[in-house]
């Protein structure tokens, strides 16, 4: 890698500070062709900021600080330079420019972070997180994904490579020394280890339900017929305007998406078209986008006036939560009630009342409890997040499987110890050992300019 490269790494809107990083061989020539100290630098120093201002064809460009990180003691393990600008695309784009004049290219999309993987800084898992980090909806999230950055994932995988080379020494070593017993180690110590591989893998594949809500979060969406009071309760819960909120029936004509933090677990909840036989194209549409919703929902709310007896209409979304995790809300309860509870087929309901701030705080602790979300909240554990890293766990469980088979039918050792090696070459590529390098472009394409 004797190119240098160059981005911007800070969001493209308005902002107070902005960053340029410059990584590479010719990163310290570049910045010294176009900033200009306060003070004359004698000698870089690692991880010291100097003042001054970026100049370009004699003009004075930016007042400017610039960060410098000698390899390998930098995110890439090459020399690095971060340039703090003023914030603004204008300006940032144009200090960018006058650096890709000078001798850097453009990075490509997670180059810095490939840099980091290939120079050997972090694995791949550490590269990944960083992209969790980033897309991190709560805090738990947040925390999942540090664990991760900081080897978690990465200390688990070592744990079973241990175990697997501690099998495969003890194979060779009886291989090349026949003198040994042989059926003593591939059906007792050989056992034995493999039960512990086993079984650690099955407890992250385990895992990955739990990462999967941490990271994605779990799908909840409101139905319910025209002006119950859907669009009302998803501004309830968010504690802002979002939806338009009329007297007027099928205000709602499209899905509104938006995410809330529920005790640390981020939930999507999407208000939907009022669901009733329409003539309105553009509202039959939002109706099937409702449909569509509601069939792969993890949670459902069901929104109902309970200050009306039920409908035809009612009756029939209430037939459509058969098999789904339900929460049926019986809004506007400051309202003299009518509705017949009984009506409900014993579903697990909630009076509330928006207007009145009647059952809303109530209705995320519903949610958690419906979701069974507590058990997700309180693993502190190095889980699954990936589904990469889940396929690749499943893939090795599956080999394992196949070698107690072999063991079973007394398979010569040799043959199981290069299905072992498999489980070996499985897991480098969650860690990036063994991983193509078609893989390795495919998971950095995903990453952001910059970073």
């Amino acid at each position: 890698m004797e190119d240098t490269i160059a981005a911007i790494v800070t969001s493209s809107s308005i902002a107070s500070v902005g960053i340029i990083r410059v990584s590479g061989k010719k990163t310290f020539e570049i910045i010294e062709k176009i900033f200009v100290p306060i003070n004359k630098i004698n000698k870089i120093e690692q991880q010291k900021m100097r003042y001054g201002h970026i100049v370009y064809n004699k003009e004075v460009i930016d007042e400017v600080l610039v960060s410098y990180f000698i390899s390998p003691i930098s995110f890439t393990r090459e020399n690095v330079c971060e340039i703090n600008c003023h914030g603004g695309t204008v300006i940032l784009n144009k200090i960018l420019d006058i650096v890709l004049q000078n001798g850097a290219r453009m990075a490509e999309p997670g180059e810095f972070s490939k840099r980091a993987f290939l120079n050997g800084r972090i694995d791949l898992t550490q590269a990944e997180a960083v992209i969790d980090v980033i897309n991190a909806k709560t805090e738990k999230s947040l925390n999942q994904a540090q664990k991760q950055l900081n080897g978690g994932l990465k200390n688990k995988i070592g744990e079973i490579e241990a175990v697997v080379l501690d099998i495969l020494s003890d194979i060779e070593a009886n291989i090349d020394y026949p003198e040994y017993d042989v059926e003593e180690v591939s059906n007792n110590k050989l056992i034995s280890n493999l039960d512990i591989i086993n079984n650690k893998l099955i407890k992250l594949e385990k895992s990955f339900d739990k990462g999967k809500i941490l990271k994605e979060g779990i799908n909840i969406v409101i139905i319910g017929k025209p002006n119950v009071g859907k669009s009302s309760i998803l501004n309830a819960l968010l504690g802002e305007e979002r939806a338009i909120v009329t007297n007027v029936k099928g205000t709602t004509r499209d899905t509104i998406e938006e995410y809330i933090n529920i005790k640390g677990i981020p939930v999507k909840i999407v208000d939907t078209a009022g669901i009733r036989e329409s003539n309105d194209i553009v509202e039959k549409i939002g109706i099937e986008k409702s449909m569509q919703a509601f069939n792969i929902a993890d949670v459902i709310l069901a929104v109902f006036d309970a200050s009306k007896e039920l409908d035809e209409e009612d009756r029939n979304i209430l037939c459509k939560l058969d098999n789904k995790k339900t929460i049926i809300l019986l809004n506007k309860v400051d309202l003299d009630k009518k509705i017949n509870i009984n009506e409900l087929n014993n579903k697990d309901y909630l009076y509330i009342s928006v207007k009145e701030n009647i059952g809303i705080d109530e209705l995320e602790d519903r949610i958690f409890n419906v979701a069974n979300l507590d058990n997700v909240a309180g693993d502190n554990d190095v889980i699954l997040v990936n589904i990469r890293h889940k396929n690749i766990v499943s893939k090795s469980i599956k080999q394992l499987t196949d070698i107690y088979e072999d063991i079973n039918k007394k398979t010569p050792i040799d043959i199981i110890s290069i299905k072992i090696m498999e489980i070996l070459n499985l897991l480098g590529e969650i860690t990036g050992k063994t991983v193509t390098d078609e893989v390795i472009s495919k998971i950095f394409s995903k990453f952001c300019l910059g970073k």
